[in-house]
């Protein structure tokens, strides 16, 4: 008897192409250069909410926000990386809520749900941003996941 579906490092092997091409697709897709970041007077409305450096990155952000989505990775420690894509509502004022699903390597089960203010919100795209800049794929901070899943309540 021929076993067609091969052994289990073949598809151990292809796995992992897969899952490397698809970070390769991301970082493609979801660049700063796709953003188009905000205005002077868009960004204005936000700039007391941040300090410092976030400040440079945050027209990006806004730009990013206005999209209402991002697809990126969330790297696990001991294992592969899982695939998620967030959306969300998008409003004009800095303290109006923001509502964030987020979805886990397609998944309906692993779905999650989170609701702040925008400028909260702006702020964990700050650093979805700065890591796109750094030429790494779309991710959120470990604050964003905490807030997410509820761990600080």
């Amino acid at each position: 008897m021929v076993n067609l579906l091969g052994s289990g490092e073949f598809w151990e092997c292809i796995t992992t192409v897969h899952q490397n091409s698809y970070s390769r697709i991301l970082k493609a897709i979801m660049s700063l250069e796709s953003i188009t970041p905000a205005t002077k007077p868009e960004a204005s409305v936000y700039l007391p909410y941040y300090q410092g450096k976030k400040r440079n990155a945050l027209p990006y952000a806004l730009g990013l926000y206005k999209q209402g989505n991002v697809e990126g990775e969330r790297t696990i420690e001991g294992t592969s990386s899982i695939s998620f894509l967030a959306t969300w509502n998008v409003s004009v004022l800095p303290a109006d809520l923001t509502r964030c699903i987020m979805q886990f390597d397609g998944d309906a089960d692993l779905t999650y749900e989170v609701t702040m203010e925008t400028h909260q919100f702006v702020d964990f795209l700050i650093s979805v941003v700065v890591a796109m800049n750094q030429n790494k794929t779309p991710d959120f901070d470990k604050g964003f996941y905490r807030k997410l899943l509820r761990m600080d309540e």
